[in-house]
């Protein structure tokens, strides 16, 4: 699959006030040339067309007044500066005629010692729009022109020196944001270290929301057993993105075409395995007693070709974890890893299931993935521990993604 890239959106010029508009070229302008003097005409509304206008200092400083510093020496005649006209358009289509008539706009008085002019527009030119442009410039003598479209604008806020201007103008900043990723990294590895100090591989962990107020009393939250907001798993292993969790692991079926399957997630073996101790809020024992026999007896009866496990699991990220507490309480004495449950109820940003089957040949493990609950799959245990508990954990793992681990 091909990868995204993540950009800047385009900058939308076009929704700055007019005045605005022009006081952004203007202040681009300053980096432009070094101006001796650089005039705002088009706040004042009588602007004969253009809306700034500048006076470009030629020449080093000293060459602009008289050396008689220098005892003896000859007094120099300064330089004339070099006027520019500066126009800027807000406008979101411009022509070759409308550049021309920019031009043409220019009065007699102001051509006489014109040196340069910059059109300055929240679009793009075309090719002709610039030759047009550049041929009308020259024919009325003028040395230098410049069109700043949409293009040369994001540009020029891009680099480092105008970062300021794209912060004040737009509202955000490229520097600001090279920040907030260092720092976003700087955290997710110190979560990451953590998480290594404290956590090992098959360990029960306490995952909790630091939002449920409510803990550690679940009859005071409603919907606790479809939706806790705080649940003990298996951790399973560290990952490149994060901590891997195993879910749920269920009896399953394979049919002999090894394509065909059916589970009962409703018997959940790794909950069944835990004492009273490690989860005070898991099922009673009654409820999990009569799934096991139902489902497990005949389980235990298929031909070890047809016995499988359907596996769940679920990835924590490292970003994603707000603190880690190793010292666990006198609830839950494991570690207690806070995690938002943001994704279908779940703390999991990403989940999948496999159906592995029990036996072995050739030293490989029958897997079957499938891409939904129903894919592929055929009705061999008790209807009423076919399906998934809890809509969280069946969206959870239909979505189980191009991104699942392999």
């Amino acid at each position: 699959m091909a990868t995204v890239s993540r950009t800047v959106n385009p900058i939308h010029f076009e929704d700055l006030e007019p005045h605005r508009f022009e006081d952004l070229v203007r202040q681009l302008l300053y980096e432009f040339r070094p101006w001796r003097k650089l005039e705002a005409t088009g706040r004042s509304g009588s602007d004969e067309g253009f809306d700034a206008r500048g006076w470009e200092i030629v020449g080093d400083a000293e060459d602009d007044r008289s050396t008689d510093e220098q005892e003896g020496a000859a007094e120099t005649q300064p330089v004339a500066d070099r006027v520019w006209l500066i126009q800027c358009k807000r406008e979101s289509e411009i022509g070759p005629t409308k550049l021309e008539g920019y031009v043409d706009a220019i009065s007699e008085r102001e051509r006489e010692g014109l040196y340069g002019i910059v059109v300055a527009a929240a679009c793009d030119f075309s090719k002709a729009s610039r030759d047009k442009f550049f041929a009308k410039c020259a024919a009325f003598g003028v040395a230098e022109c410049h069109l700043w479209g949409k293009a040369e604008l994001e540009d020029m806020l891009f680099q480092p020196k105008n970062d300021h201007l794209l912060f004040a103008y737009f509202g955000f900043s490229l520097a600001i944001r090279r920040r907030s990723r260092r720092t976003e990294l700087r955290a997710r590895l110190a979560m990451k270290r953590k998480a290594y100090r404290n956590l090992q591989g098959q360990q029960l962990v306490l995952l909790r929301d630091p939002r449920a107020d409510k803990y550690p009393y679940a009859d005071d939250v409603p919907d606790f057993a479809s939706s806790p907001p705080w649940k003990v798993y298996m951790f399973d292993e560290f990952t490149h993105d994060g901590l891997k969790f195993q879910i749920r692991r269920s009896p399953a079926y394979i049919a002999d075409d090894g394509k065909s399957w059916d589970a009962a997630p409703v018997y959940n073996q790794n909950e069944d395995s835990l004492l009273p101790g490690d989860n005070p809020w898991g099922p009673e024992e009654a409820a999990i007693a009569g799934a096991r026999e139902k489902i497990m007896e005949p389980w235990q009866k298929l031909p070890d070709k047809n016995k499988s496990w359907l596996e769940t699991w679920g990835i924590v990220l490292y970003e994603d974890i707000v603190d880690i507490d190793e010292h666990g309480d006198d609830w839950v004495e494991h570690a207690h890893v806070y995690v938002p449950f943001e994704h279908h109820g779940f703390p999991f940003r990403r989940a999948w299931g496999k159906i592995r089957n029990i036996s072995r040949e050739q030293d490989e493990y029958v897997e079957l993935e499938p891409k939904s609950p129903s894919d592929g799959r055929v009705a061999f245990f008790p209807e009423e521990y076919r399906a998934f508990p809890g809509d969280q954990e069946r969206t959870a793992v239909d979505e189980a993604d191009e991104k699942t681990p392999k």
